[in-house]
């Protein structure tokens, strides 16, 4: 009777089973570990660069700063209201050249190529570009533009900026537009509407503001570029000419320069301009996630 209503015991997990999940439990703490201590070293590094920029920065803004040039060797005073204009002109010089080239390409592989092996290509170049060393892109151009012309300007610097902004839009764009349901252009093409009608009028709208989050980071990516216009536009400390020839002044280099020179105002007038161009670049990389964020939720 007492046999019967024994109830039989669990067996025991198996030695090896139980090794097996406290082996995984202490790998998992180990690599959460890992990865907040990297985290940590990761946020504190960026956090030290970014108060050491702000507490430098901030002590060499005042009202010239904005209103009068870079000053010469020796002289005291000063602003970089020259450098800010002329990265001004070159960054729209850049997008204005790339925009249609990089939109239009960017359609070309979603909406025509698609699967072809010329999109494949294009794609595989555009990928190469992308990934390519600024200063490749500045040689390149100086070859092409500046050498034959024996001078140094506003023109070769757009171009260089304008080449490297263009794979950013392409990837984008391509991106943004295969998104776009399939069931759109069926529709468009139901009504009887040319492809290129479907895409400008479709295809083109519903994708508008992923389109133009990638333009935004396309300029927030050259707005930075120092190396290619050292080959390029180079500086000066004046007021550009019309023509754009010869030396233009632009923040990316005017920080450059001026943080190894050895005049004390040079070095408050690179930190003033390093702490403006990163605000700068903060402020747009918000506006493309305000952007993205708007899109999804549409």
């Amino acid at each position: 009777m007492d046999a019967q209503n024994t109830v039989a015991a669990p067996a025991a997990p198996p030695l090896k089973a139980s090794r097996v999940r406290s082996g995984r439990r202490i790998a998992d703490r180990v690599l959460i570990l890992a990865s907040t201590l990297a985290t940590l070293v990761g946020i504190l590094v960026l956090g030290s660069i970014l108060m050491m920029l702000i507490v430098e920065g901030v002590k060499g803004f005042s009202p010239l700063l904005f209103t009068e040039p870079t000053p010469g060797p020796g002289s005291e005073g000063g602003g970089i209201a020259n450098a800010i204009l002329g990265s001004l002109v070159l960054t729209f010089l850049g997008i204005l050249v790339a925009t249609p080239v990089g939109v239009m390409a960017g359609t070309f592989l979603a909406e025509y190529g698609r699967n072809s092996k010329i999109a494949d290509v294009i794609r595989f170049l555009n990928d190469i570009l992308l990934s390519a060393p600024s200063i490749l892109i500045g040689l390149f151009v100086y070859t092409l533009m500046v050498k034959p012309m024996g001078s140094y300007s506003g023109w070769a610097g757009a171009v260089a900026l304008a080449i490297i902004a263009t794979p950013v839009i392409v990837r984008t764009t391509e991106d943004m537009l295969r998104l776009v349901p399939a069931t759109l252009r069926e529709a468009g093409a139901a009504l009887g509407a040319p492809p290129s009608k479907v895409i400008t009028a479709i295809t083109w709208r519903g994708a508008s503001a992923g389109i133009v989050t990638g333009i935004i980071l396309a300029l927030a990516r050259i707005a930075g570029e120092t190396a290619p216009l050292l080959f390029t536009a180079l500086n000066n400390n004046s007021w550009f000419s019309p023509n754009l020839m010869g030396g233009i002044p632009n923040l990316p280099v005017m920080i450059y320069q001026f943080a190894l020179s050895p005049y004390s105002n040079w070095q408050q007038l690179a930190w003033a301009g390093a702490l403006l161009i990163t605000v700068t670049i903060l402020a747009l990389s918000i506006v493309a996630r305000f952007v993205i964020k708007s899109e999804r939720a549409r």
